[in-house]
């Protein structure tokens, strides 16, 4: 399986880097490392996150980086990172759509 990262998934993980970085650059770059790291398990196993509670939509899974949660779904080959959210955020359907 493969692991495909969408736009705004990118995008969630510069914010979060730019944000860290206002205080440590070093620590920025060892929490987006670890971001994308933690997905890697999903290309053999592509079902280990869990159904993500707020859509109780089995299509819909996550992994657990605290305190992040990193949103995706599984299509034919691919697996595909929706989003990365703060566990803090409220999570709704327009930040995974």
């Amino acid at each position: 399986m493969k692991i495909r990262w969408s736009p705004r998934s990118i995008g969630r993980i510069t914010e979060i880097g730019d944000y860290i970085a206002q205080d440590s650059p070093l620590t920025a770059l060892s929490v987006m490392r670890k971001i994308l790291q933690s997905v890697e398990r999903l290309e053999d196993f592509p079902k280990s996150g869990r159904v993500v509670p707020e859509f109780n939509n089995p299509e819909i899974r996550e992994v657990i980086h605290p305190p992040y949660r990193i949103l995706y779904q599984e299509f034919e080959n691919v697996i595909e990172i929706l989003t990365v959210i703060h566990s803090r955020q409220l999570l709704t359907e327009d930040k995974i759509n």
